[in-house]
């Protein structure tokens, strides 16, 4: 008999998509692109060219899986024993903060602040969110921890240079020895969660003006942070501290990292449990009065928790309309089957919204001097961070389905998405809390209905779907009836009628039409993904959802 050949393959790859990167975070998202022109940061176009190509080249990709695939490590105590209390993380996750401080992704709008500059973070902020977002947590915090410490003029004076310094320095040393610093905060408590009125940590006022302060920390965000905002109870109530990681005269402060946290994901980042025995810190703000000061950082975390689910959004939508462009199934590419466009268009539709809302309050944090776009950045806040931070593990779910399961094993990047999607949902305030404090805004402050309601005026008229949608909200918001028990349904429909009429006053027909029939008609409530309407012009909204290289 003769000798078979020898086997060289048993088959040759074909038909799988080649991972996406080396691509322009910023060039391929048109959605984006509008917003930060219209929005009052036409200036920053350039700059944000050249983040998008950073962003989506191959080298930050990796940096953002390294990061996530190492995740960091407690040092709690040194060679002989000492209390150390540090954390050792890859350097990838150095590369990250390094880049999101260098461009100001965490003070930039307070250490230039010129029209529009919390627009242009913003942009960044949600490219960079496509890749890794765990280091977005304690840019986060240092970002909504200045306008709180600025009220300080003692902490200030000596911290804020380094704040605003666009340096990034990992070294664990004094404050007073780096060029640069981050901050984070400690306010959840085991018996409290959200109602941090419930705190048990104590402080005690010393002969030197500064407090002692001595309790737990359920969680203690970025410990690896240079001070943290904290709250304690104080002799007038509850307030807010300002504790440094090292005291004044070089010593590491009494915070001490009892374990990591096991999370779902966020995984670059350390999530810490911690006691304070008797740790060194400072008064923010008015004693007794720790909830005020706390929610003015508040304010600003939970924008960037609504732009942070933004850019995952984003991100998830990149990957699967990459993918779709070069899988084929059954004679044609996925992108080309009409059910597969319905989903994929769908999808973008969701992210463009939410896009033009989030990109939106921004703008209203650039006019804070302006009293209408303090009153709408009040009540929308809550409303955005509700809304884009619920939908967003429903899209990324989504997502991953197209690349079928390929896209459920962690070697690629959905399944980090996806454990990272509920998490801004959860941190600054989970949905109910949301919706309760919209409904505080508009109680607080009833001309911020007012000015909601000129917000979505100028769209009324254009569509039928919309204007009939906006009269029930009306209707909804003026009946105090049930109101606490109905209030998901209002914060709801707010952000559904701004996002309505942002694209119907900006967006392309295609996107704005096909939006309000499959979000404002009572019949597409609740609709799966890929439920549009025949009749929606898909090749329209899916060459502007990833428009051509």
């Amino acid at each position: 008999m003769p000798t078979p050949p020898p086997l060289s393959a048993t088959h040759e790859v074909l038909n799988q998509a080649h991972p996406l990167q080396n691509y322009n975070a910023y060039t391929r998202n048109l959605p984006l692109q509008e917003a930060v022109a219209r929005q009052g940061a036409g200036w920053a176009h350039d700059w944000l060219i050249e983040r998008g190509a950073e962003v989506g080249s191959a080298e930050w990709i990796e940096h953002g899986r390294l990061a996530n695939v190492n995740p960091p490590q407690p040092r709690i105590f040194d060679r002989y024993g000492n209390r150390r209390d540090e954390v050792e993380f890859h350097p990838s996750w150095h590369e990250c903060l390094g880049w999101l401080k260098r461009h100001g992704c965490d003070t930039g709008p307070w250490a230039d602040p010129k029209p529009g500059a919390h627009v242009a973070r913003a942009a960044a902020y949600v490219m960079f969110a496509e890749i890794e977002d765990g280091s977005l947590c304690p840019t986060t915090m240092t970002y909504g921890a200045v306008p709180v410490l600025r009220h300080t003029p003692e902490i200030a004076r000596e911290w804020m240079p380094k704040l605003l310094s666009r340096e990034y320095d990992r070294r664990f040393i004094p404050s007073a020895q780096k060029k640069g610093v981050l901050i984070g905060m400690g306010l959840t408590e085991k018996q409290g969660g959200s109602d941090v009125r419930a705190n048990t940590t104590r402080a005690e006022h010393m002969d030197d003006g500064s407090w002692r302060l001595t309790g737990h920390k359920w969680f203690l965000s970025a410990p690896m942070c240079d001070a943290f905002l904290v709250t304690a109870q104080s002799p007038r109530g509850l307030s807010c501290f300002f504790v440094p990681r090292w005291t004044p005269d070089g010593r590491l402060n009494e915070i001490r990292i009892q374990r990591f946290k096991d999370k779902l994901g966020d995984r670059s980042n350390a999530g810490t449990e911690a006691e304070f025995w008797g740790a060194q810190g400072w008064l923010v703000g008015e004693e007794g009065r720790g909830i005020p000061t706390v929610l003015e950082m508040g304010v600003y975390t939970r924008l960037d928790c609504a732009l942070g689910s933004a850019g995952i959004m984003r991100g998830a939508l990149s990957q699967a309309m990459h993918h779709a462009s070069l899988r084929a199934a059954f004679g044609k590419l996925l992108k080309d089957q009409p059910l597969m466009r319905n989903v994929l268009a769908d999808m973008a539709l969701e992210v463009e919204a939410a896009t033009a809302l989030s990109m939106r309050l921004a703008r209203a944090f650039d006019a804070q001097r302006d009293e209408a776009e303090s009153l709408l950045r009040r009540i929308l806040t809550p409303v955005a961070k509700f809304w884009i931070c619920k939908r967003c593990p429903t899209l990324v779910a989504e997502a991953m389905e197209v690349h079928g399961g390929n896209g459920y094993v962690d070697e690629g990047p959905m399944p980090r998405l996806f454990r990272q999607s509920p998490l801004n949902s959860i941190w600054e305030g989970s949905g109910n809390v949301m919706c309760l404090d919209t409904l505080r805004a508009m109680a607080r402050h009833p001309r911020s209905v007012e000015v909601l309601a000129a917000e979505i005026a100028p769209a009324l008229g254009r569509n039928r779907s919309f204007d009939s949608f906006a009269a029930r909200l009306q209707d909804g918001l003026a009946d105090p009836q049930e109101i606490e028990t109905r209030s998901r349904e209002l914060t709801q429909g707010i952000a559904l009628a701004v996002q309505g009429a942002l694209l119907l006053r900006l967006a392309p027909a295609a996107v704005s039409e096909a939006f309000c029939a499959s979000r404002l008609t009572p019949s597409h409530r609740g609709a799966a993904f890929g439920t549009l309407p025949a009749a929606t012009d898909f090749a329209a909204i899916l060459e502007r959802a990833w428009p051509a290289a």
